[in-house]
């Protein structure tokens, strides 16, 4: 599973795509992405955004608990959404810092 999420991450960081990639569905298209993987019974999903040129962020890894549908928790979904806010200011910062 590990070695999984880091390849995508990685594929990712490079400009390509895992084949266990997919669009995280009500962010607008592939910018934000997620990597499912089983282990020992478990799903895990790992979740990040290359929405932003040159960087990968990587938004959050988590075990899926619920045992009805595939959908992200509510609680999952509400992390994930503060994490890509935090990523966009940080990106806008670190933006300013390299035009000095």
């Amino acid at each position: 599973m590990q070695a999984i999420f880091a390849s995508a991450i990685q594929m990712a960081a490079e400009g390509e795509t895992h084949q266990d990639t997919k669009p995280l569905k009500g962010y607008g298209g592939r910018s934000v992405v997620e990597v499912i993987s089983d282990d020992r019974g478990d799903t895990y999903r790992a979740v990040y955004t290359i929405r932003f040129k040159e960087v990968v962020y990587v938004l959050q890894v988590f075990k899926k608990k619920s045992t009805k549908g595939i959908a992200v928790p509510k609680k999952d979904r509400e992390l994930l959404e503060k994490r890509l806010k935090s990523a966009a200011a940080h990106y806008k910062e670190w933006l300013k810092s390299e035009r000095i």
